[in-house]
């Protein structure tokens, strides 16, 4: 058989291997082949090629020792691809890691510099344990966890490039994972833990970092895919010191409401920002800060389906599973009125969004087939249209959101 031959064996086995319940596919590996060309397919982004089972096998039988000829790293890649196809799972579980070392709800922090040296130092393990748990991998022989039948450690870093690996792990197979608030991106990829991927002078515990063939070498699963973002960080340093310079939790989530219009608010940095164990009192209906914010005009979409379609409809991000978006609304006829009727004919036909959220985006550009304005971005609540209010629009009592 030639290398052309085995590499066609190679990728059948590979492809035609029925999954077991609960597999992690992570990104990167053989699909299923699509009907047209009978090749599988690749998600974007991702690192192994349409040849690496020729590559595989050509490897194999050179002997080479090169990341194409490693059958057990593949391996290992399928079943977590088939565990966690999109990466969602693997993102909630380093999100749950992070905010769990920077315990906001009880420190008021919300910065990776703002942890100690020894803090930092047990993120990977916290990480560990979260991608364990989440993905329900199995615990090592000698390594964190066994995956696909081969010991894998897993090794994470604040900064890209950062990994740093124990003596133990040589020659093993490492999942590398990297995540970054000030980025808003996570990583992750595997690698083999050769001499000839890593440094050859390593710390007082003999720790090695990756060199620069071993960084080129990672094959990466998921790299720089968006992690949940951190409205703290996102928002201007003077932004964020006024709303921790107030002195209750309520006054505080107020404003981070304010100040974080238009951006997605996790339930994370509201328990950041209140300090609290009832932080989400401080945002709800009778009291909170959905209610002390009407009078100037702010509303706070949830996670409800109903809200995340109004928010659509006025051309807001959607608030996910634990999210918040807030924003200034003005009625439309006023703003319009204002105009000077200027763009009244922008409006168009477009309708606004009904009070029980069932309609699409708000209106359509005009009749000029121009860009949508905030205009047209409009809903139907408490009788009335509304947009996302301007900075020279007047404050007004806030319309309530359907419940």
């Amino acid at each position: 058989m030639n290398s052309d031959d085995a590499g066609r064996a190679a990728a059948g086995r590979l492809v035609d291997a029925e999954p077991l319940p609960g597999q992690l596919l992570l990104p990167g590996m053989p699909s299923e082949p699509t009907a047209a060309t009978g090749e599988p397919d690749t998600l974007p982004g991702l690192e192994f090629p349409a040849g690496l089972a020729a590559g595989l096998a050509a490897g194999l039988a050179a002997g080479d020792g090169s990341p194409a000829a490693d059958g057990e790293l593949a391996a290992v890649a399928a079943e977590l691809r088939g565990l966690d196809r999109d990466g969602s799972r693997t993102a909630a579980a380093i999100r749950g890691a992070l905010d769990m070392l920077l315990d906001g709800q009880h420190t008021g922090r919300y910065r990776w510099e703002q942890l100690h040296k020894t803090e930092k130092t047990h993120a990977g393990t916290l990480v560990e344990i979260a991608l364990a748990r989440v993905l329900k991998l199995a615990d090592g022989t000698t390594l964190d966890y066994t995956i696909a039948g081969a010991d894998v450690d897993c090794k994470f870093s604040h900064r890209l490039g950062g990994w740093m690996i124990p003596p133990e792990a040589d020659g093993k197979l490492l999942l590398l994972v990297q995540a970054s608030d000030e980025d808003g991106s996570w990583s992750a990829g595997l690698i083999r833990a050769t001499e000839q991927n890593l440094s050859p002078a390593g710390n007082r515990d003999h720790k090695r970092a990756l060199n620069e063939r071993g960084r080129g070498a990672v094959h990466w699963l998921h790299r720089r895919a968006p992690l949940q973002e951190n409205a703290l960080i996102r928002l201007p340093e003077r932004e964020v010191a006024a709303i921790f310079a107030l002195s209750s939790g309520q006054q505080r989530v107020n404003e981070l409401f304010r100040r974080a219009q238009r951006m997605r608010v996790s339930r994370t940095v509201v328990a950041t920002v209140a300090m609290q164990d009832d932080y989400m009192k401080r945002v709800r209906d009778g009291g909170g800060a959905r209610d002390q914010l009407r009078g100037e005009g702010i509303v706070i979409f949830g996670d409800y389906a109903g809200d995340q379609l109004l928010a659509a409809a006025l051309g807001l991000v959607r608030p996910g599973p634990g999210e918040f978006v807030s924003a200034r609304l003005a009625r439309r006829s006023r703003v319009l009125a204002r105009a000077g009727g200027g763009a009244a004919g922008t409006a168009g036909a477009g309708g606004a969004a009904g009070a029980g959220g069932a309609a699409g985006a708000g209106g359509a550009a005009g009749a000029g087939g121009g860009e949508v304005s905030r205009y047209d971005r409009c809903i139907r609540l408490d009788g009335a249209d509304w947009v996302l209010a301007g900075p020279a629009d007047p404050f007004e009592l806030a319309p309530s959101l359907p419940r």
